[in-house]
C-alpha cells in the first residue's frame, strides 16, 4: 500500500528483509490497472500515478525524485507471503 491508500498487487515479487529498499518496476504499477505520468511542478519533477474514473484522470500518488533519478516512496506491506524452495532450507529446522 502507497503514502495515500493506492493498493498494489505484487506477484512473483523478490524481497530482501536486509534491505533498506526495494525496486518496484513499471509492469507492477500497470498490472494493477494504474498509469505513470511525470511531471515538474516548479523546479521539482515527480512521477504521478494515475487512474481514470468516469472518463476523468485522478492523480492517485505523487512521487519525488532522488538526484540519482530514482522516485521513492514508502509502502506499507497488507499481506506477505513466502516461498522458499526445499533445497535452500536447513533440514535441520525441519
Amino acid at each position: 500500500m502507497l503514502p495515500k491508500g493506492t493498493k498494489l498487487c505484487i506477484d512473483d515479487a523478490l524481497y530482501s528483509s536486509k534491505s533498506s529498499r526495494n525496486l518496484l518496476n513499471f509492469k507492477g504499477i500497470h498490472y494493477n490497472g494504474y498509469h505513470i505520468e511525470t511531471n515538474n511542478e516548479g523546479s521539482e519533477e515527480f512521477l504521478y500515478i494515475t487512474s481514470i474514473v468516469s472518463g476523468q484522470k485522478l492523480i492517485l500518488e505523487k512521487l519525488p525524485i532522488f538526484s540519482s533519478g530514482l522516485y521513492h516512496t514508502t509502502m506499507r506491506t497488507v499481506e506477505t507471503n513466502v516461498a522458499i524452495h526445499q533445497k535452500c532450507s536447513d533440514p535441520k529446522d525441519q
